[in-house]
């Protein structure tokens, strides 16, 4: 049994493709029927969709009020760093293996079934958990809209606290009832970017376009007119004394990177999009590394305008941008616009994370080792429309039902688990299959490779320290489904018995 465990999925040199040609099923058993629609230039904005979100809008002012103060941005250096690393391993890997199934596909091919499934369930923490999680600080930002209206109208619009938070929330890993009921404005983006998902990839990507750039503009508007009120004093000092364990000093920086490094999720999604890429030799590369650079530009950038225009201490708040503004009545008419570009940005995290979980589901699905319903295909979308209405149904409940806290702490567990998998993947290829064509090559590949890994695994220890039993409590229960089911009705074992009967 041990060994039937790792065996590996046969790979095979991926053809060139050109644009609109389906992919073949020559190359990991992979892709036949999803459409090649995408150019580098969805690529890079799917994953500048997937990354600025969250990140810019949330996470920076808690990280720094609670955790790194200004030195914050070192820790999105230390996070993009990780990021980089695990990015030109994803690349390499993305433009041989043009498939749909990300870090789950690539160990597939080299590490071997059991750990592939290992990756493909914490991917499933990543992107469902993180479209859940980006939909309720949707939520805030929307009802903080509804109040900005409220103010000029002069007539209450915004929806009560009871139908717009979550009715529980996790303390010492319990859920824990808030008082409240549900959490409609979750539930609603989490159905229209489900039914956009449905109707088609090349829709969807249309509109991620458009909401890119409006968060882009709002960004680019903040850092030009807040920098002229920076006030160095802000910086000073610029990593505060440390008072405790991850509070403040080294120790807080490092913690505040684990925490940030949910503002990178997004950039492995474009990976997933590589069955539907015109030219994914050449395009999947510049998405994903093009990508990875334009944001961890702006993140560095917003950070530190950020903590120079407001005292790092009150930035604590679900809306640390328009916090850092309120400070300037000068600045007010830049906050409803930062409220727009926070509703744009996040919806685009959903965006891509909504295209991305469904296609794993796909593959795992064309595998055996889900349910087979899962790679249905939409005879007029040519889309993966089943698992995207699970997807959304689970999603909604979810953000229906909790807060962000300590899911978006999971998501980057997961998260960083599938990139040290990724970069150990592409050094054990280089050694086992030297013969394969590689249009993209890590540079230093003995070096980057094992550097990724262990930066990777060194931002999950800050997390799990803290959150071990849930995070364990997860991979038991995707260890049950797959000896229930994925083991027993995996194809390639399936067809290993069948070859040696």
């Amino acid at each position: 049994m041990s060994r039937g465990l790792f065996i590996t999925k046969p790979v095979q040199p991926a053809a060139h493709v050109d644009a609109g040609e389906p992919a073949h099923a020559d190359h990991l058993q992979g892709e036949a029927t999803l459409k090649r629609a995408l150019t580098a230039k969805h690529l890079v904005m799917l994953g500048i969709g997937g990354v600025i979100g969250a990140g810019i809008f949330v996470l920076t002012g808690q990280a720094a009020a609670a955790h790194a103060g200004p030195a914050v941005v070192l820790s999105f250096v230390i996070a993009g760093f990780a990021c980089a690393l695990a990015g030109l391993c994803y690349a390499e890997f993305a433009a041989m293996l043009p498939v749909s199934g990300s870090a789950y596909s690539y160990s597939y091919a080299t590490l071997g079934e059991f750990v592939a499934w290992f990756i493909g369930w914490c991917l499933v923490l990543e992107y469902l958990f993180a479209v859940a999680t980006v939909s309720v600080g949707w939520s805030g930002y929307f009802n903080e809209l509804l109040s900005l209206l409220s103010e000029v109208t002069g007539s209450s619009i915004a929806l009560p606290k009871e139908l717009a938070s979550a009715p529980f929330t996790f303390v010492n890993g319990v859920p824990t009832p808030t008082g409240t009921l549900i959490n409609l404005p979750a539930i609603g983006i989490v159905a229209a970017i489900s039914w956009l998902c449905y109707v088609g990839i090349t829709q969807s990507a249309f509109v991620n376009a458009i909401i890119v750039t409006i968060k882009l503009i709002v960004i680019l508007l903040f850092l030009v007119f807040a920098f002229r009120y920076i006030q160095p004093d802000n910086w000073q000092p610029f990593i505060p004394e440390s008072e405790g364990p991850g509070k403040f000093g080294w120790g807080g920086i490092a913690r505040a990177a684990a925490i940030v490094f949910f503002s990178y999720i997004g950039f492995d999604a474009v990976s997933t999009a590589a069955g539907e890429a015109k030219n994914p030799q050449r395009d999947m590369p510049i998405g994903i590394l093009g990508s990875l650079f334009v944001c961890t530009l702006l993140y560095i950038l917003v950070s530190a305008t950020l903590t120079g225009i407001a005292d790092f201490r009150i930035l604590n708040t679900p809306e640390p941008v328009a916090t850092a503004l309120a400070q300037y009545t000068s600045l007010n008419w830049l906050r409803g616009l930062v409220v727009i570009g926070a509703l744009a940005g996040l919806s685009s995290v959903i965006l891509v994370m909504a295209i991305a979980q469904p296609r794993i589901f796909y593959t795992m699905s064309q595998d055996g080792l889900m349910p087979r319903f899962l790679s249905k295909i939409h005879p007029k979308y040519q889309t993966p429309y089943v698992g995207t209405i699970i997807v959304g149904i689970l999603a909604a409940s979810l953000a229906a039902s909790f807060e962000i806290g300590v899911l978006g702490e999971l998501v980057s567990m997961g998260t960083l688990l599938a990139f040290a998998t990724v970069c150990i993947g592409v050094l054990v290829l280089r050694y086992t299959r030297p013969d394969l064509p590689r249009p993209f090559k890590v540079p230093l590949a003995i070096v980057v490779c094992p550097l990724g890994a262990l930066a990777c695994l060194f931002l999950f220890w800050q997390a799990f320290s803290e959150h071990w039993r849930l995070m364990t409590a997860w991979i038991a229960i995707g260890m049950v489904i797959y000896f229930i089911y994925g083991y027993r009705n995996s194809k390639i074992r399936r067809a290993a018995i069948a070859a040696a009967g």
